[in-house]
């Protein structure tokens, strides 16, 4: 702008020295008086014209100037050389205007999308925080409890390491979690697909989780296909994690002296695998936000249980590896049903 304005500067002293000096030549050339006078006349008006245009130029190479980078980042090139032309500012004001109204708009969706990852991302980062916040708190009480003179006592020595051992095997599962969904999430994980029993795969589920259904006073059972019907098509080991993911997720919801029961039924050339349960259920307006990360129906009963609120969500993201979708219906205080189909072998 301080070049732009020396230029300006100079151009218009050097208009006038210009009228000046022409007005005095012709006053000597011309040595009439009638003359002299409409000479007299005519001058400051040619002078005013002539300043006039080269204001009027000088500006419009100023806001050109300026203009530039506005048009360099809508464009991502150089500006067009339609639009800069040697317009008076005001017109090139309002053809910018008209550019970023109209890239604002063709882009509209996407900075929709910016908006929606930056939300994202930062509910992404609270729920973290939330997730590992109470057992590393927990971890620091029961640590110095013991430090405190409590690893002397025999009463509670045994039962704070205990404690704290739980906590710890906590924090282990919300990492592994959050690995196994990056991973599925981008596409780095790649499925070890193969044939196996999932008869065996349900079996070896309830097995594990044996004891904290009873625990919580919850049955586990099991309705199996004939031995020569169970072999699927799939990555074992993330299948039995599907599995698991559901039978742990209908014991954290569970009701006392309930049950929950994994079905296996034939369906053409696939398998249906139905995990259905009578727990506490899912209301509708929570149905469609509950594969999401960290988002639980009821985060006060799901924590007390050392849920990490990712189990469904990688359940989703590893049926849709394997090319199918996990259905889901439930009904508040009557239960809730998980069904996937996989590929018979």
């Amino acid at each position: 702008m301080k070049k732009l304005t020396i230029r300006m500067i100079s151009v218009l002293f050097g208009a006038g020295v210009a009228v000046i000096v022409a007005t005095i030549l012709l006053l000597l050339f011309f040595n009439r008086f009638e003359i002299s006078i409409i000479i007299l006349i005519a001058a400051p008006v040619v002078s005013f014209i002539l300043v006039l245009l080269i204001t009027n130029i000088v500006l419009s190479m100023f806001v050109k100037e300026q203009i530039h980078p506005i048009y360099r980042t809508i464009h991502k090139i150089a500006p067009k050389n339609k639009i800069i032309s040697n317009t008076l500012a005001r017109d090139l004001i309002a053809g910018v205007e008209e550019e970023v109204r109209d890239w604002a708009e063709s882009n509209k969706q996407e900075v929709e999308k910016l908006k929606g990852r930056e939300n994202y991302r930062k509910e992404f980062l609270g729920n973290v925080y939330h997730e590992l916040k109470t057992p590393i708190f927990n971890l620091q009480g029961y640590i110095l409890t013991l430090l405190s003179g409590g690893l002397e006592d025999e009463s509670v020595n045994r039962m704070y390491l205990e404690r704290t051992e739980k906590n710890i095997n906590r924090m282990i599962s919300i990492v592994e979690d959050l690995e196994s969904i990056s991973g599925l999430e981008s596409g780095a994980l790649n499925l070890n697909i193969g044939k196996f029993s999932i008869n065996k795969t349900c079996e070896d589920v309830i097995e594990a989780n044996e004891l904290k259904a009873s625990e919580n006073r919850i049955t586990l059972e099991m309705n199996k296909v004939k031995d020569n019907h169970s072999i699927v098509t799939g990555d074992k080991k993330r299948i039995y994690q599907v599995l698991n993911n559901l039978v742990i997720n209908s014991i954290n919801y569970g009701v006392k002296n309930g049950h929950t029961i994994i079905s296996l039924s034939r369906a053409g050339n696939n398998i249906i695998v139905e995990v259905k349960d009578n727990g506490i259920g899912i209301s509708q307006k929570d149905i469609p936000r509950i594969f999401e990360r960290f988002y639980r129906v009821d985060k006060s009963r799901s924590r007390d249980s050392g849920g990490t609120g990712l189990g469904l969500a990688i359940v989703k993201h590893i049926m849709e590896a394997h090319k199918q979708t996990i259905r889901l219906s439930s009904t508040p205080g009557e239960g809730t049903v998980f069904d996937f189909t996989l590929e018979r072998g």
